[in-house]
């Protein structure tokens, strides 16, 4: 077993409340119970040794192993390949259909062996708490309760346990047509146990899980040219959607380093008001309105809930049953992947100014009132005074999109959002005829638009720049044309996206911006982030760029892993960095392909 596989040999499995990461060698190295934001129970990934794990793999030493989904579902399968004969072990999560908070999850890993004979073991090391908190065996023949304050963990198999430690061992052998499997359910403590394993009741449980995801992802009205890369990104999108809310995490993991052995290591297990809203748009493009609708929902219930408060509106990001609270605190027992120390949970940056939050949220707002066609009185007030309270705040320095710790600048692409904000609002207003400071929210548009226009852009690059009184350029700035600040067309934009081709493209590749020009207050350096360049994508499709744009988009699908994902960054060896997967990435990706479709169907007459 490697110590640290690289994090792009994992698939995801999650049951719409929580996740875990398998590895490609068959080792469940990451996943929290019983919510995403949850302490974990396997943690591996961020600490061999004391983190936790599960494996269940073959011993064969010349095994060869290769991973896949099976298709249009969230079910992994890790097949490994020997002389003996050729096994399988499948992983998935029940999903649960009643979208209520639950403290009981599931993870089955079904094994079995298509031809040959194969010998299975199996290892279950729970490591509760983070590692933080013992636990005590109880061991019957083929079962076993792992015990924790405040969480029992249930281990099934349909073959002999053995105790080690704490822990548990087992071995099967199979013969071809022969299965097996073992099932981990966590509780609170004292829960009921789960109800007998029996083969027949785990292949029955693989084909309801099948059937749930294949019939979710039958509402897509996607019929572009890539519908496997979209699909899967969907897919992705709705396993980092926690049901009871609605709201979208960030992230399925946390600590995971934007470079190995460097400081840059988040909790991402989060929901960033930015990232949700807009995924909106991404699953409204698809046809997945429920999912759309929901995090709306979500959306708004955080503005009501600061009615009456001389305070922000809207925090940067919340736990993700609205709960504002997230202390950041360090894991100093941990040693991080690969030695990426400190490994942190929680995220200072909720306490940070960024002031583009609102034009994500208002568009989102607006999208979502493209369906409902209609909002509450008290809906429309807690907008109104929204964009009330913008109109006296956007002209002030942020710490802006990308969370820097180097201090606040006047950024380009916050006052661009807040434009937006305005603009939505003014639509809004006319469309339902609701109430609204018009004069005021009109003369902070314009204001805002002449403001960016004259002290946005940089004579010495010849573009749109990251902060006023600078010369750095910033890729975030892509969403301009998007959000309609811009025409995609306009001489000054591609001058822009020219001085982006020179400055932050490396091999179709997209940097977010130059830390050593720009110093955003932490050690290190990081790769391409994976977001930009599909927002890359988009921005070359909008300015008829339609060779560059396709090639660019088609290169980017060889750097995804090998079942589809993408986590944050792509590193200066190919190799993929940061949380993953990351919904972000997996939102652009589908923005960026629909923009893309669009366009080419339009030169082609389509």
């Amino acid at each position: 077993m490697d110590r640290y596989p690289p994090i792009a040999e994992h698939g995801l499995v999650g049951d719409l409340q929580t996740a875990a990461l398998v590895s490609s060698q068959g080792v469940v190295d990451w996943f929290a119970a019983p919510r995403f934001d949850s302490p974990s129970i396997f943690a591996a990934l961020l600490d061999h040794d004391d983190g936790g794990y599960m494996r269940l793999a073959p011993e064969h030493p010349d095994a060869v192993c290769k991973q896949l989904y099976y298709p249009d579902t969230a079910i992994l399968v890790t097949r490994f390949m020997s002389p003996d004969g050729v096994g399988e072990v499948v992983d998935f999560m029940p999903p649960d259909r009643t979208r209520t908070a639950t403290d009981r999850h599931t993870l089955i890993r079904v094994v079995r062996t298509v031809r040959g004979t194969v010998d299975f073991t199996l290892e279950c090391r729970p490591r509760f708490d983070y590692g933080r908190a013992e636990h005590q065996l109880e061991l019957g023949e083929s079962t076993g309760v792992f015990r924790s304050p405040g969480m029992d963990a249930h281990l099934q198999a349909s073959f002999p346990l053995e105790r080690d430690g704490q822990d548990v061992r087992g071995r099967v052998t199979l013969s071809a047509g022969e299965s097996g499997g073992v099932v981990f359910t966590v509780c609170a403590s004292g829960g009921e146990a789960p109800a007998p394993l029996t083969v027949d009741g785990l292949t029955a449980q693989d084909y309801e899980t099948a059937r749930f995801w294949q019939g979710w992802l039958r509402q897509s009205r996607y019929r572009g040219r890539w519908p496997e890369l979209v699909h899967r990104s969907v897919i992705t999108l709705k396993l980092l959607t926690y049901a009871p809310t609605g709201a979208l995490v960030a992230a399925a993991t946390m600590g995971l380093p934007e470079q190995v052995g460097g400081e840059r290591n988040w909790d991402y297990r989060f929901t960033w008001v930015r990232d949700g809203a807009l995924s909106v748009r991404a699953m409204l493009d698809l046809g997945f309105v429920e999912e759309a609708t929901a995090f709306v929902h979500w959306l708004v219930d955080r503005l009501h809930e600061r009615e009456g408060k001389e305070e922000e509106p809207l925090q940067t990001m919340y736990r993700i049953d609205g709960n504002p609270h997230l202390p950041e605190e360090t894991l100093e027992h941990f040693e991080g992947y690969r030695g990426s120390s400190p490994v942190r949970i929680g995220n200072g940056a909720v306490d940070q100014l960024q002031l583009d939050i609102y034009g994500e949220a208002l568009t989102a707002v607006s999208q979502g009132l493209e369906i409902a066609q209609q909002t509450t009185y008290r809906g429309w007030k807690a907008l109104a005074r929204t964009l009330d309270w913008l109109a006296g705040h956007w002209d002030r320095p942020d710490e802006g999109i990308w969370e820097t710790r180097g201090g606040r600048q006047d950024f380009t692409y916050s006052r661009v959002m807040c434009w937006v904000a305005f603009d939505q609002g003014l639509s809004l207003a006319e469309r339902f005829r609701r109430p609204a400071d018009v004069e005021k929210w009109r003369s902070a548009r314009d204001a805002i638009f002449e403001q960016v226009m004259e002290r946005g852009w940089s004579e010495q690059e010849g573009a749109f720049v990251q902060h006023y009184g600078g010369d750095v350029l910033d890729a975030s700035l892509l969403l301009m044309p998007r959000v309609q600040f811009i025409a995609p067309r306009d001489p000054s934009w591609l001058a822009t996206l020219d001085a982006m081709d020179r400055k932050l493209v490396s091999d179709s590749l997209v940097y977010r911006y130059d830390p050593a020009a720009s110093p955003d207050g932490l050690r290190g350096s990081e790769g391409t982030f994976s977001l930009c360049t599909f927002l890359y994508v988009d921005a070359l499709a909008r300015a008829g760029r339609l060779p560059q744009a396709r090639y660019t988009f088609e290169k980017m699908q060889t750097h995804a892993n090998h079942v589809g994902l993408f986590a944050e960054e792509i590193g200066p060896s190919g190799e993929q960095l940061g949380n993953f997967p990351q919904a972000f990435t997996h939102l652009s990706l589908i923005m960026a392909a629909t923009t893309l479709d669009k366009a080419l169907d339009a030169e082609s007459g389509r």
